[in-house]
């Protein structure tokens, strides 16, 4: 395996794993700034009061787009199990 095959796999294992994680973390990074500006806004300065909204926010993203991650990582992985005999040449 040569060291261009191999930063080949690592730059595609990062594109995967940023097109899993960046939804839900843009769901979050946003409800959690609408949240602070509406705490910031009426002086209501409750922690706890952001964390229910943008766990219910991230399971809804997670419900809408997660067949669509899944399939993202078994493509990736099928892909991965796949090339093994092309790698090891």
């Amino acid at each position: 395996m040569t060291p261009e095959t191999v930063m080949t796999i690592a730059y595609q294992g990062m594109l995967v794993s940023l097109h899993l994680a960046g939804p839900l973390l843009l769901t979050a990074l946003g409800l959690g700034l609408l949240i602070s500006l509406f705490q910031a806004a009426t002086q209501i300065n409750e922690m706890t009061l952001s964390f229910i909204p943008k766990i219910l926010g991230v399971l809804t993203v997670l419900v809408i787009l997660g067949p669509y991650l899944l399939q993202l990582i078994i493509d990736f992985t099928t892909r991965l199990f796949t090339n093994i005999p092309n790698m090891i040449q």
